[in-house]
């Protein structure tokens, strides 16, 4: 079976936490990685929703969950969600240990408030 366009299984992921989040001192709800190029974004109700933003600028269609536990990939171009998809390299998601919303020390009193 060959994948489809938009997914390279071996590469890794980008880090443990939304890349423009982290670049300046940001906090997310939640995490996506691009199953392409291993970016990891922020999800839509996040404030920033950088994965939406990622997978927009560089075209790249499919995301998969980067939460523990979770295995759904999404794609973009066709708004449908896949409840699992090719294995992707390791780590599968963030550390078990990182919260959501996180990252820890960096999530406002009023997170719930902020959310999309």
């Amino acid at each position: 079976m060959s994948l489809p366009a938009g997914i390279d299984p071996a590469v890794p992921p980008s880090g443990a936490g939304c890349v423009e989040c982290d670049a300046v001192g940001g906090w997310w709800f939640h995490l996506r990685r691009c199953a392409q190029c291993g970016h990891i974004g922020c999800c839509d109700s996040s404030p920033a929703k950088h994965a939406t933003a990622h997978a927009a600028a560089a075209g790249h269609p499919f995301v998969q969950s980067y939460e523990p536990g979770e295995t759904w990939f999404w794609n973009y171009e066709t708004s449908e969600m896949y409840e699992s998809g090719p294995d992707l390299a390791p780590p599968h998601s963030h550390p078990a240990d990182q919260p959501a919303p996180g990252p820890a020390g960096r999530v406002p009193p009023d997170w719930a408030q902020h959310l999309g």
